[in-house]
């Protein structure tokens, strides 16, 4: 079948809407009306003297559409107590909340009189009243009271109870955090800088997120009144603001709340939040979770019970445990969800209505991200918060010179995604309203994946729009009759036919059409495929170095990294920069990029000088990832260059890299304490005497003189106009000691002369008096220059000539 849509797909659309509303089955008929009158739209908008009945069916088709998901949301909505009723289930938590409160600290022998008076609060309360929705709740509360009494009347009476003063607390110093089972390859602890950076990057949005720490696991949940945000409601998005009728909370919206009862990554669904991505990354960790059996996302949320299940807390407050700006930070919210005048809710949820997950995950996600009116990110973003894992971007085109591997992309998704290594999610570009019509994808939104499969040289991928509706159109669509053999359908447990009758937002794409229609797949790595990590918490200072990388990076964050190989080895480097306001997100205008150097772990100075062993492409994305691959074993040394494609705000970021061998990462830090320079000095008419080709005028130039009185390392430098190649040369005029040493020489040159700017390092320069002329290539060549010298020890330059 093609992708374009015709007047009596359009009409059997309709039909299909009809049948499933007189069935009673209201959501799958709401899609259908709504496809109905979107087929109907486009089929006007592209035909010339379409009749007024078309469009006419087209606003019917709508109107029905919303009048059934209202009626079908609104069906949901637990009445709200009165303010008498209110106060009376109050005191009941109240009383719980005291048993509760001893049971925290181990008390057990006083909390149990507690919770058996607790029980008969409860039950008294319950029955003096009518109201079922009340009586409900108290009488749940009251069975929660006597279990745990139950449990306590079992539990062995022993005198070492614990006491809040026994239970653990945060550590002075800060760890470093470890990530799954890898192997942390360096000190275990923050450094001054590092501890600066993360307080700065904290404070995100205007609230501060501190890093997560041990201690944060004795956060105290029960509470004597119902907990609210200190920082009050989220921001509401301008579509919440056209619905939105007040704020409820979880026992408001479901009679029986739970935080989860079945994670499944096809009972989540987007609403009127521009999130999409974060949906689909909460739908493919859901998938995770459920196909390995390993927690992933659900272990984030607190409180939770002994078996580390996150479990419903009466007194409505949460903690989730998000990985934002290098390390993992809480965030505390409460349980107030926004609604609508139908009684629907107004943010992602569970259409399981007694799961509460998807709304505090995305509840707190929002929260970081400055509130629900949220400009929407990418899941390489959403997925490295929620689950550490590591971020990769792939584009479904050809981009930077880097083509596109279309059959090396298909096959490492499939390998690697049914190992349960990876969790993907793919995006569409931007597109016109007539191309969605046509194709029934949704412009700049993200999907995400379920499933891969490759079925008789067929290459097919199972995808889940976040909004649980909206479906492909194409190929292999559920509306495709061409393509779908019973043999095909036997084989993906598949039925057209019956996926036809109620939209979920789930569908099958060939691969050839997804890489046609789709821009970019995004890839989340499990950090458990290695075996080392270490990271670095950093600043880069807006003055530090010119503002391009075009002819000095010696002022760039540099970093040595040695691995150790074993015979084959791979080392993934990932640079964070580290995001603090929402505008950054809303446009994102800093470039960034990791440089690998093979220069045995020494400092570079010139972007090609020696050329780059992997030029990172400059990308406006707060995470870069670049890749090593070894294949010989031994001692490599690589440096690591942090690089802007042009430099005007401070940059606070994390380098963090992965190894399948050991490695040691180290900040090159720069040993000079000591440092002259000459800012007012020019070749000017007899002085411009040009390099040492010319024997003629070369003496003329300016010269100087410096003393060591130690044995030191130098650093040089020359700047001036860019116009002009320019170099120096250094003499040996008399040594300290004349004995032979391993840094004498008689001359040293900067090297070959460059436009504007050169420098040289020197080692090991053994103690004594030097010269040194700076000149032009050319001679007569008139210009201010710059020069500089650095050392540890202290140094004077002086003019001579």
């Amino acid at each position: 079948m093609t992708s374009g849509t015709t007047l009596q797909q359009a009409i059997e659309l309709g039909k299909r809407a009809v049948l499933l509303d007189k069935e009673g089955k209201h959501e799958g008929a709401a899609y259908y009306y709504e496809q109905a009158a979107v087929a109907l739209e486009g089929i006007v908008a592209t035909t010339s003297e379409a009749p007024i009945t078309w469009t006419a069916k087209a606003t019917e088709y709508k109107q029905r559409a919303a009048s059934l998901r209202n009626s079908y949301l609104s069906s949901y909505v637990v009445p709200s107590l009165t303010e008498e009723q209110q106060s009376i289930l109050n005191n009941a938590r109240s009383s719980v909340n005291k048993a509760l409160e001893v049971d925290e600290i181990g008390d057990h022998k006083s909390a149990l009189p507690l919770y058996i008076d607790a029980v008969e609060v409860c039950h008294s309360a319950a029955k003096a009243t009518s109201d079922k929705n009340l009586n409900s709740k108290l009488t749940k509360l009251a069975t929660q009271a006597l279990v745990r009494a139950e449990e306590l009347k079992r539990k062995p009476q022993t005198n070492n109870e614990r006491t809040l003063a026994t239970l653990p607390t945060a550590s002075q110093s800060v760890p470093v955090e470890n990530l799954s089972a890898l192997k942390v390859s360096g000190s275990q602890t923050y450094s001054a800088e590092e501890k600066h950076v993360l307080a700065i990057t904290s404070m995100i949005n205007g609230r501060e997120y501190v890093p997560f720490m041990a201690g944060d696991l004795q956060e105290r949940f029960i509470l004597l009144t119902s907990f609210s945000d200190r920082h009050g409601k989220l921001s509401l998005s301008p579509k919440q603001k056209k619905s939105f009728s007040r704020w409820a909370r979880a026992e408001e919206i479901s009679a029986d709340p739970k935080v989860i009862e079945n994670i499944d990554c096809f009972s989540i669904k987007q609403t009127v939040v521009s999130d999409c991505s974060f949906v689909a990354s909460l739908a493919v960790s859901a998938q995770y979770e459920k196909r390995f059996n390993k927690k992933l996302i659900t272990n984030i949320i607190y409180p939770q019970n002994r078996s580390g299940m996150p479990v419903y807390n009466s007194c409505g407050k949460y903690m989730i445990k998000l990985r934002i700006n290098g390390v993992s930070r809480k965030v505390v919210i409460d349980d107030y969800l926004p609604m609508g005048r139908h009684g629907e809710l107004l943010c992602s949820y569970s259409v399981n209505r007694n799961e509460l997950w998807v709304s505090l995950l995305e509840k707190a996600y929002m929260k970081v991200m400055g509130g629900y009116d949220f400009p929407g990110s990418n899941s390489n973003i959403d997925l490295h918060a929620l689950t550490g894992w590591i971020p990769e971007r792939v584009a479904l085109r050809s981009s930077g010179g880097e083509p596109f591997k279309k059959d090396e992309l298909f096959k490492k998704l499939y390998e690697r995604f049914h190992k349960g290594d990876v969790l993907v999610t793919v995006a569409t570009g931007e597109m016109d309203e007539p191309a969605e019509v046509r194709t029934g994808l949704v412009s700049a939104h993200a999907y995400a994946l379920l499933d891969i499969r490759e079925v008789k040289g067929v290459r097919l991928i199972m995808l889940k729009n976040p909004w649980s509706h909206v479906r492909w159109r194409g190929n292999y669509s559920e509306l495709d009759a061409k393509h779908w053999t019973e043999e095909l359908k036997k084989l993906l447990n598949y039925n057209p036919e019956s996926a036809a009758n109620f939209d979920n937002g789930v569908f099958w794409i060939d691969y050839d059409s997804l890489c046609t229609f789709f821009d970019v797949v995004y890839l989340s790595w499990n950090p458990s495929l290695f075996t080392h990590t270490f990271s670095i918490i950093g600043c880069w200072n807006a003055g530090s170095g010119p503002a391009k990388d075009l002819y000095n990076i010696g002022e760039n964050p540099q970093f040595s990294l040695t691995v150790r190989s074993p015979g084959s080895s791979a080392v993934w480097i990932l640079l964070t920069r580290h995001i603090t306001d929402i505008e950054d997100f809303r446009e994102n205008k800093e470039y960034i990029t990791v440089l690998v150097y093979k220069n045995d772990g020494k400092r570079v100075y010139y972007p090609a000088d020696p050329p780059p062993y992997i030029d990172g492409i400059r990308i406006n994305s707060p995470h870069y990832l670049c890749k090593l691959l070894n294949t010989q074993a031994g001692v490599e040394r690589y440096t690591l260059v942090i690089s802007q494609y042009e430099k005007s705000n401070t940059i606070n970021y994390s380098l963090r890299v992965y190894s399948t061998c050991p490695i040691e990462l180290k900040k090159i830090t720069k040993p000079y304490r000591y440092k002259d320079e000459i800012t007012k000095d020019c070749w000017k008419g007899f002085s411009a005497g040009g390099c040492g080709n010319n024997p003629l005028t070369y003496p003329n130039n300016p010269k100087y003189e410096f003393t060591l009185e130690k044995t030191s390392d130098l650093l040089i430098n020359l700047k001036g106009p860019k116009e002009y190649l320019i170099g120096f040369d250094i003499m040996c005029i008399s040594l300290t000691d004349n004995d032979s040493l391993p840094g004498k020489f008689t001359k040293k040159s900067s090297g070959a002369f460059r436009s504007g700017f050169v420098i040289l390092e020197l080692e090991n320069v053994p103690a004594g008096t030097y010269n040194l002329v700076p000149s032009t290539f050319h001679p007569r060549q008139e210009g201010p220059y710059f020069l500089t010298i650095q050392s540890p020890n202290p140094i004077k330059l002086k003019k001579i000539q």
